[in-house]
């Protein structure tokens, strides 16, 4: 099985299509030619001021986040283009075909650059639906699609630098223990602009770096139901200030308006006082 390219006028019926049976789908030139060329530099001149690696004690997380790869958040306090990117159109329709029948709002989960420098290894496969494991192992293999994600690439990405590589149809396994091997993967290469959109529940990982100098530069993105608890503190990364003009869709994703799930059934959360409240 293949990951389909598909451009980003490509008709919502078709690309959601392809990427419910393979788990993923390229977009080729999501964005536009000028808005990566100054997300790319804004990320870029982050990324002088950070060290690869992580903070954390835990020897698993040192292995997973990358000793030589270079993360971090906050993209919206670099530049407006991210702000750009949370109302594409495209990521919009995608997330509201898969997330809306169980949940008819959404956060954000992360948006973060993801630096994979040379000589990395490759990453442990593995599916993004596992940060909330309780669920996926209850609800496996009738989960319902709680995550989707996205790699952005600032550069032209190959497999020699890492290339994230995904294993297409993992997300219709019926064993959640099954994970798959590095040879079941395949590489998703993406042109400047270009970005892999991948279900929660389908196998992948960051690929290993074999160049001597280049670095892998990609932005990835995701989003999370909103009665899931997301990865990533956006109302503590972004101050009110700068999200309080936004649109509403843009408060909600960044953890700025209460979640209610009406028509569908459940509880209003994220609330003050018992009562929805938004800035």
């Amino acid at each position: 099985m293949k990951i389909t390219h598909v451009s980003n006028e490509t008709k919502p019926e078709t690309l959601l299509t392809h990427f419910k049976d393979a788990g993923a789908v390229i977009v080729d030139d999501l964005m536009s030619r000028s808005a990566i060329t100054e997300l790319r530099q804004s990320i870029v001149n982050q990324a002088r001021l950070n060290k690869p690696g992580t903070a954390a004690q835990d020897p698993g997380w040192q292995v997973f986040h990358g000793r030589n790869t270079i993360r971090f958040t906050g993209i919206g306090l670099l530049t407006p283009v991210f702000f750009d990117l949370l109302e594409n159109p495209l990521m919009k329709m995608l997330a509201d075909a898969l997330l809306d029948p169980d949940c008819p709002n959404y956060w954000l989960n992360t948006a973060q650059a993801m630096l994979i420098g040379p000589g990395e290894p490759a990453q442990l496969l593995h599916r993004d639906c596992q940060n909330w494991p309780s669920l996926a192992k209850l609800a496996w293999p009738n989960m319902p699609e709680v995550t989707i994600s996205m790699i952005l690439a600032l550069d032209d990405i190959s497999e020699a630098i890492g290339a994230t590589r995904v294993i297409p149809g993992s997300h219709l396994w019926q064993d959640y223990r099954r994970q798959g091997n590095p040879e079941d993967t395949i590489p998703a290469e993406l042109s400047a602009g270009s970005a892999l959109l991948y279900s929660g529940k389908v196998i992948h990982g960051g690929g290993e770096n074999l160049s001597e100098g280049d670095w892998r530069l990609a932005l990835h993105m995701s989003f999370v139901v909103g009665w899931l608890t997301p990865e990533e503190a956006a109302c503590f990364v972004y101050p009110r200030e700068i999200v309080a003009n936004r649109s509403d869709r843009i408060k909600r994703l960044l953890g700025y308006r209460s979640y209610n799930p009406s028509p569908k059934s459940g509880g209003r959360l994220w609330l003050q006082n018992f009562d929805e409240w938004s800035i």
